[in-house]
Parts: structure tokens; C-alpha cells; sequence
């Protein structure tokens, strides 16, 4: 899978021409996988880590292109960003987080695709029911676990995270263009 890293990830990321902002955006969204990573290990289960970082890191690429989406809502950025990474010899699976994680809910997902959007709203503390409703139940398809004590554990997991969204969207505004 190319890249293999959030660093090489990142590396792409820059070339591909994204502002600082974007940068530090990822990064953001990156501590907060980094905390569902790890919860999800406390748990016993297993994600593609390596996945789920390069996939933060790309995940919003398309909004080189499209950099009015840096702050207001659309999706362009979406199909734009799957297709520059296809172009650049990204696999298709790295590639598609550019639509997961904002069409999870009618794309077919896998956990890791569900924990990238997950990110992407923890991060400044959002916090989705339905979203985090997925995550609880792919957990328990693939662990086979009670769904009712994941739900107890996962659920102060992501509030956790989501505690510190109101630090980390601060230094979001630190950063210009």
C-alpha cells in the first residue's frame, strides 16, 4: 500500500500542494485516531493502525483543489481527492477514505473507514450517535463481544476524546491559509 505511513502520507499530502491549514487539520484529526486506536486496542481489537493514519492523513486532500471547502460545507473535495490519489498510485483502498469518511453511511465500510470518520468529528468534539452506533456494531461483529458492554466502554472512549475538542479546534484557528 503507498504511501504505508502517515509520514509518507503527509509527504504526499505537501507535494500535492496543501496549505497549512489542511496540515493542520490532519494533525488534529490525527490525535484523535491516535485515541481511538488505542481504545480500541484496551479492547482487544485489531485495526489497520497504519491504514487509519495514512487514511487521516489523506482523507480530505481533494480540498487542494477545492479550498473554499476548508471552510465552508460541501463535497466536492470528496471525489476530487480519490481520484488525485488513484492518479498518484495510491491504492484504491487509501484512496476511497477521501469518500468514506464522509459517505459512510451509504457507502460500504469497513471498522477502519468508520474510525477515520469517526476522527473527523471527534477531534473538535462532535460527537454523531449514528457514527459511533457503526463503529459499536462492526466491534462487535468482529469481536463478537456483548454489544451492550462495548457500547459502555466505547461510548466513555469517545468522550473522552471529545473532551479535548475544544483545545485542539483552538489550535485549528491558530494556523493561517
Amino acid at each position: 500500500m503507498y504511501p504505508g505511513s502517515a509520514e509518507e502520507a503527509r509527504a504526499l499530502l505537501v507535494a500535492l500542494g496543501a496549505p497549512q491549514r489542511l496540515l493542520q487539520h490532519v494533525a488534529l484529526v490525527g490525535e484523535a485516531a491516535e485515541g481511538l486506536i488505542a481504545l480500541l486496542g484496551s479492547l482487544g481489537v485489531t485495526v489497520d493502525a497504519d491504514l487509519v493514519r495514512a487514511g487521516v492523513v489523506l482523507h480530505d486532500c481533494g480540498k487542494v483543489r477545492h479550498p473554499r471547502e476548508l471552510d465552508a460545507p460541501g463535497s466536492a473535495h470528496e471525489p476530487e481527492g480519490e481520484g488525485m490519489l488513484l492518479e498518484r498510485g495510491v491504492s484504491a483502498r487509501l484512496a476511497r477514505v477521501c469518500m468514506t469518511h464522509a459517505r459512510w453511511d451509504v457507502m460500504e465500510v469497513e471498522l477502519e473507514d468508520l474510525v477515520i470518520a469517526l476522527a473527523d468529528k471527534l477531534w473538535k468534539g462532535v460527537r454523531k450517535a449514528a457514527l459511533e452506533e457503526r463503529v459499536v456494531q462492526e466491534v462487535a461483529a468482529r469481536t463478537g463481544a456483548d454489544r451492550w458492554a462495548l457500547f459502555i466502554a466505547l461510548d466513555g472512549g469517545f468522550e473522552a476524546i471529545a473532551a479535548s475538542g475544544d483545545e485542539r479546534l483552538a489550535r485549528s484557528q491558530l494556523v493561517d491559509g
